[in-house]
């Protein structure tokens, strides 16, 4: 897990979920993150660093897709860029954990500028997340 002060500026998200427990399962569990305070309505996770928090909520509704790279994008989603080897390994994790991805884990943009592994799914609420992943950093805002 990244050191918390080793990114400046950090960033805060909060999300809905409809199911506390459902939360800490996924994203203690399933994904490893380290919880922080808490209350009976939210929850903090350090997500490489950053504050991340899971907010009960329950009834919101469903997001809408859009069209990237011959996939549909769940929109809103959030998530984390993260090396090769940290991405590769985070989807054996899904993988093994039994996980229903929306985008299977794939290489897009192949061959152009901004070429990256990435992977969507679903955390117990239906937020929607990306994992990916650039062979090149520096492409990381390639056009």
């Amino acid at each position: 897990m990244a050191d918390p002060g080793s990114r400046i500026p950090r960033f805060h998200l909060a999300v809905p979920v409809d199911d506390l427990a459902a939360a800490r399962r996924f994203y203690g569990g399933v994904l490893g993150l380290a919880e922080g305070r808490s209350s009976e309505t939210w929850v903090d996770w350090n997500l490489h660093g950053h504050q991340f928090v899971t907010h009960l909520a329950p009834g919101r509704g469903e997001g809408v897709h859009n069209e990237v790279d011959g996939h549909e994008v769940p929109v809103p989603h959030f998530g984390l860029l993260l090396t090769p080897p940290e991405f590769h390994e985070l989807a054996d994790r899904l993988r093994a954990a039994g996980t229903v991805f929306v985008i299977e884990p794939y290489v897009r943009f192949e061959g152009m500028p901004g070429e990256q592994w990435t992977m969507f799914l679903l955390d117990p609420a239906g937020n929607a997340l990306e994992f990916k992943a650039f062979a090149d950093d520096a492409q990381v805002f390639a056009v």
